[in-house]
């Protein structure tokens, strides 16, 4: 009995257009299909499954377009919290401060860059308490219980947050960027937009940040020129000072506890 091979089935060069042809009406009809579904609204259970997609009406009913808006601006929200974490908290002067303090010592590999970042987060956990909190009970809250509004929850939770940023930003750099940005001059902190209170905030987070790096530099700089001047004076040129000074100044930093000087410096900076 004779066998077929598969050259028998495989379709001719004349048919191949064809075939092509029919499988792009097929791809094409299912996304029409798809699109009009998509624009009519579709209504579909899938086991305990159910699919609402449908646009709002104007009788004032609830609708899932709304629904679905308020998703994406949650996940939006969520996506820039690293942002708002750093640029509108004590986060930014506390890892500066840390990062200077590896570097004064010249360890830049010690304390690892994950400490740093994780001793930052926890201390600016610690500042922000009290901001927390307030927000918590002034926006959060009522809005779960259905007591005010989105809007409303989002004046009130920002509102502790601005009060926080004026107490740290200097009035040099609000009056910086409202010049920048033509504003008037304000007669009270509400005048002042969030969008100008941020950046304002943050240029005096930085200043304030070099202003206790450059302090907490100055004992280790000492140290560094004495055991050069040793160095120079027994003619060992040849030496490294940064290895001999090295220990040092970790000895220095370890005798006058300088982990719980320096934190003690940066939650107190913000009281």
């Amino acid at each position: 009995m004779a066998t077929a091979s598969t050259a028998d089935y495989a379709p001719s060069p004349s048919d191949r257009p064809a075939a092509w042809l029919r499988r792009v009406r097929r791809i094409c009809a299912v996304l029409g299909i798809a699109l009009l579904t998509s624009a009519c609204g579709l209504n579909a259970t899938l086991g305990n499954t159910q699919i609402n997609v449908q646009s709002g009406s104007p009788d004032g009913q609830v609708n899932s377009l709304a629904s679905g808006l308020e998703l994406v601006f949650l996940l939006t929200l969520l996506s820039l919290l690293p942002a708002i974490l750093m640029v509108m908290t004590s986060f930014t002067r506390i890892i500066i401060v840390l990062s200077f303090v590896r570097n004064a010592i010249g360890i830049p590999q010690l304390p690892p860059n994950q400490v740093l970042i994780g001793l930052s987060l926890f201390l600016t956990i610690f500042v922000m308490a009290p901001v927390w909190q307030e927000i918590n009970r002034a926006a959060l809250q009522p809005y779960l219980a259905g007591e005010i509004d989105q809007r409303t929850a989002f004046d009130r939770g920002l509102a502790p947050l601005r009060q926080f940023m004026f107490e740290q930003a200097r009035e040099k750099d609000i009056a910086l960027f409202m010049n920048l940005g033509n504003l008037p001059r304000p007669r009270n902190p509400d005048d002042v937009p969030t969008w100008v209170l941020v950046p304002a905030f943050i240029l005096s987070e930085l200043k304030t940040a070099f202003m206790m790096g450059f302090v907490i530099f100055i004992p280790f700089l000492i140290i560094d020129l004495i055991v050069s001047s040793t160095l120079m004076a027994m003619g060992m040129i040849m030496v490294p000072p940064v290895v001999v000074s090295l220990p040092f100044k970790i000895l220095l930093f370890v005798m006058v506890d300088g982990w719980d000087l320096l934190v003690r410096s940066l939650v107190s900076s913000f009281a």
